[in-house]
């Protein structure tokens, strides 16, 4: 089991040596290359956990209360069809970190096999050059706050940060739920230099601990347990992104800050009592085709991009990735984007300086426990791709029948239309995109 693991891990000690041999370069680059003594933005990115695209006051969600996140909704471009290529949160963070597909970074699960350590499975990331690292060459300070999969802050090229090791995140899940502190010391003693954080704050996630005045607004309207908990929990991730954007107007640093906001997959209530089971027989406690699915309650999510006076506020129809946030990010902090990077700079877009031409959007699906370790296909259980108003799921686990939706028509994807033969041609052309997006 361990084999193709252990001929993975061959490769590190090399790439290691080689990002070791970079010279880390204090730059002032301008935003969009070139040489300028202009300061490049500080830039954060706010990862919501666990929450359902439309439950947003922005997304037009009629009970939950999101104020804060409204507001910066308002000031920024924003995309209501962003998707993340991977439901399963420990996947879906790695490829906003490291700008790569699991299939390419290797982690494409939340637990190892059954016997093998955590601690073992963090070492695919140092085959990759997680986007702190990158930032450095310009000059960039970085600090990890909350969710973090892959042991010690330091694994992935944050120069600060809460997390010790362990899995989730031990002492960053801290963040938001019990204290800010963190985020005030940082600013405080980073005086100078541009920086980047990562707000991972572990809500709305389980357990739905918040205290009883964000559960009281939901009281009385019909709603389970288990649904006035999620609520009060988004209250809960709402409240501190107020805090966050107040600590960083105290400091002064707001304006020149350009705030990014994606949720790591989506999360769906199932009603108090009713049990289901994922493909690997473990009871869950959502619905089955939100988080851990390829439908759009996993996958889908509300992606918006803030920055004063240099982006203008909008909605855009637009389909995007989280797989943008990497070279979209070495584009604002004006460094060069990394050839190896499948996503998209979107920054010359929200600047209204080009067009973003028509896009296939693709996903990837995984166990939640890995099978082997370093074989993405043999933990694989669905593939996706989006195309305009239509999104194909390719059932990979059991050879399945395909699932053919009108996102427009059918935004619940409820009817299947892969074997109507009016649909023959379609089902084939996008069938070979995702093949010859999958590596052989």
């Amino acid at each position: 089991m361990l084999s193709t693991f252990k001929m993975r891990l061959v490769a590190v000690a090399g790439v290691v040596a080689a990002l070791a041999s970079c010279t880390l370069q204090q730059s002032g680059t301008a935003v969009g290359g070139g040489s300028s003594t202009v300061t490049p933005p500080n830039i954060v990115w706010i990862i919501a956990d666990d929450q359902a695209y439309s439950d947003f006051g922005f997304m037009g969600h009629d009970l939950v209360r999101t104020p804060h996140l409204d507001k910066l909704a308002s000031e920024s471009a924003v995309f209501p069809n962003g998707y993340v290529p991977s439901s399963l949160c420990r996947a879906s963070l790695a490829t906003l970190i490291t700008g790569k597909y699991a299939f390419d970074h290797g982690i494409c699960f939340n637990n190892p096999p059954e016997g093998i350590p955590h601690s073992m499975t963090t070492s695919f990331l140092d085959t990759q050059r997680p986007i702190p690292l990158a930032l450095r060459e310009g000059g960039y300070r970085s600090l990890q706050t909350g969710k973090f999969w892959e042991g010690v802050y330091t694994n992935g090229g944050f120069t600060d940060g809460m997390s010790q090791g362990t899995r989730h995140g031990d002492a960053g899940l801290r963040i938001g739920r019990k204290t800010m502190e963190p985020i005030r010391t940082f600013l405080a003693e980073n005086k100078e230099d541009p920086f980047f954080i990562w707000f991972a704050p572990y809500l709305p996630h389980a357990p739905f601990d918040a205290v009883e005045s964000y559960k009281e607004p939901f009281r009385g309207k019909g709603l389970s347990k288990r649904e006035i908990g999620y609520y009060a929990n988004i209250s809960w991730l709402d409240d501190t992104v107020g805090q966050l954007m107040d600590i960083l107007e105290k400091s002064g640093k707001a304006d020149n800050t350009v705030i990014m906001f994606v949720v790591d997959n989506g999360w769906l209530p199932n009603r108090d009592g009713e049990s289901f089971r994922d493909l690997q027989d473990r009871t869950l406690r959502f619905d089955a085709r939100s988080k851990q699915s390829p439908y759009e309650g996993g996958v889908r999510t509300p992606i918006f991009v803030r920055w004063p006076g240099r982006i203008k506020p909008g909605r855009h129809d637009n389909l995007i990735s989280s797989i943008d946030f990497f070279p979209t990010t070495l584009s604002l902090a004006g460094l060069s984007r990394q050839p190896d990077l499948p996503g998209r700079d979107l920054l010359p877009f929200l600047k209204q300086q080009a067009s973003l031409p028509p896009r296939t959007v693709f996903g990837e699906i995984y166990y939640h426990d890995s099978i082997e370790l370093g074989d993405p296909k043999v933990n694989m259980t669905h593939r996706w791709a989006r195309k305009g108003d239509w999104k194909l799921i390719l059932n990979d686990h059991n050879q399945g029948q395909p699932e053919l939706y009108n996102l427009v028509l059918d935004p619940q994807e409820k009817s299947n239309l892969s074997a109507d033969p009016e649909q023959a041609m379609r089902v084939s052309a996008m069938r070979n995109e995702i093949e010859e997006w999958w590596p052989d």
